[in-house]
């Protein structure tokens, strides 16, 4: 990513509206290219499902992953997570929070974290 970066720099000065991922005129690459270069790395790769090629992983699951990972980070920093999921459903362009919460895939580290917020305040409330 970085040497991509300092190729497409030497290509287009920087600019705020430059997507990161730009073809060589400086407009932004067609979802089907970015999607056929993400299949072709992770092909590369060796990142493989069972289930067959219709199961495999998606350059759109990389959202969900991030998604996840961001949340996970506001547990662990002790954030409000429930004030900020409204700024991740807007940095996600989404209008309301229910299509975001179809990217948060309950994965065992998101569920660990939730779990531990859950127990600091139950054991807060008995204690009060």
């Amino acid at each position: 990513m970085r040497d991509y970066l300092v190729l497409r720099e030497r290509r287009h000065p920087v600019s705020e509206a430059l997507p990161f991922f730009c073809c060589r005129d400086g407009r932004p690459v067609p979802k089907h290219m970015a999607q056929a270069a993400f299949r072709r790395a992770r092909d590369y790769a060796g990142i493989k499902r069972d289930g067959g090629p219709r199961r495999q992983p998606r350059l759109h699951d990389l959202r969900h992953s991030g998604a996840v990972h961001r949340v996970v980070a506001w547990y662990r920093r002790g954030d409000d997570v429930q004030d900020l999921l409204p700024k991740l459903a807007t940095y996600l362009g989404h209008v309301d929070l229910h299509a975001t919460q179809r990217y948060l895939t309950m994965t065992p580290e998101l569920l660990r974290e939730a779990s531990l917020r859950f127990e600091h305040y139950a054991t807060e409330v008995n204690h009060a």
